[in-house]
């Protein structure tokens, strides 16, 4: 059985680093990143190839900070909410 899906439609990624979309969307910083890894060039190509999306989010709204950072009550709450999560007990 097949449990393939077909997306039609790219996959937005949000990002608050500007250096990281412009290195994703313009060839000619290609020289200058050559020492970076693989996994890098290979977002640049899902990008080129319409499979992805990158967006720029503020540095205050990038939700994801919550999976990477200590961050202060009130931020962890914000962000927590956003993603539907519950806190502990409730």
């Amino acid at each position: 059985m097949d449990h393939c899906m077909e997306i039609d439609a790219s996959t937005p990624i949000l990002t608050d680093s500007q250096n990281s979309l412009a290195i994703a969307r313009n060839p000619v910083f290609h020289a200058w990143t050559k020492h970076i890894e693989v996994h890098y060039h290979y977002v640049r190509e899902r990008l080129h190839a319409g499979d992805i999306d990158l967006l720029y989010v503020l540095t205050q709204d990038n939700v994801a900070d919550i999976f990477t950072k200590a961050l202060p009550r009130e931020k962890f709450e914000t962000f927590r909410k956003a993603l539907g999560l519950l806190p502990c007990g409730g």
